[in-house]
């Protein structure tokens, strides 16, 4: 008799004990889908191509700066006095540099904190939807904010592209030389490159050009191959930054709509 009642007891305690689990595990599933349907997930992802676009920007730009300075001086400007200013206004971007890094930083966790705000305002996570002037007024300056940042970095995108044609055209050109020295009827010394029509370097400069051999050995020079390609990843750099941009802007823009307008029950958002 004892048995069975000792039975009977564990059988209860184990069903009650599956039970507390089954509902404590089923509470915990409830809020993490509560906690996955507040993340503004296009922010997130806007926040990280921004960060990962800038990095790229940022750092391949400073060092490819520090490459075409150091080209210039030893192949196209031996005297400082010609490229002083160009090496004036290299060195003022890259503090630039510096400062885009710095706020973009600030500015991508900024947006997304403000992602997580509207967007666990409009879900009402947090109880029943409510929104302040103060609150919209703020949302409509980041919407702005992000517009005009937007537009310059299209004009920084398109900046960026320069410096890659330029590299681009002396590097075909050193192929051009390197697929004539077969053909004797063609010297290599009447193929060259002058910096000086580009504008960064002055007429005056000495000697501005580069011909034949002299050209090609430029070409194959560590500070060249670097240049080039650390120019094309920061070109990439600056379009992943502006596509970043775009997605703020449908994020903050529709954030924005639907805490101004916002009318019905089932009106949602997963920005």
């Amino acid at each position: 008799m004892l048995w069975k009642m000792m039975e009977h007891m564990a059988s209860h305690w184990s069903s009650s004990l599956v039970k507390c689990v089954a509902r404590h595990l089923g509470g915990c599933f409830e809020c993490c889908i509560k906690c996955l349907g507040g993340v503004p997930y296009a922010s997130l992802v806007a926040t990280i191509l921004c960060f990962s676009g800038v990095a790229l920007f940022c750092g391949c730009g400073h060092v490819a700066l520090t490459g075409t300075v150091s080209i210039l001086e030893q192949h196209f400007s031996t005297t400082a006095s010609d490229h002083a200013l160009l090496s004036e206004v290299i060195q003022l971007m890259q503090y630039v540099i510096y400062g885009i890094a710095s706020f973009f930083f600030l500015y991508g966790i900024i947006l997304l904190a403000e992602g997580f705000y509207t967007t666990s305002a409009v879900k009402e996570l947090h109880g029943e939807f409510k929104t302040t002037a103060c609150g919209r007024c703020i949302s409509g300056m980041f919407v702005f904010l992000t517009y005009v940042l937007g537009v310059a970095w299209l004009g920084v995108f398109g900046f960026s592209a320069v410096p890659v044609f330029m590299f681009y055209n002396i590097w075909s050109t050193c192929e051009v030389i390197k697929s004539f020295q077969a053909n004797v009827t063609v010297p290599g010394d009447q193929i060259c490159v002058d910096i000086r029509q580009y504008g960064i370097i002055p007429w005056n400069a000495v000697p501005g050009k580069a011909c034949g051999p002299i050209l090609e050995n430029i070409c194959n020079t560590n500070e060249f191959y670097m240049s080039y390609h650390l120019f094309i990843v920061a070109c990439a750099g600056a379009g992943a930054t502006v596509i970043a941009l775009l997605i703020y802007m449908m994020a903050t823009t529709y954030n924005y709509a639907v805490l101004k307008f916002k009318s019905r029950e089932d009106c949602c958002t997963k920005f």
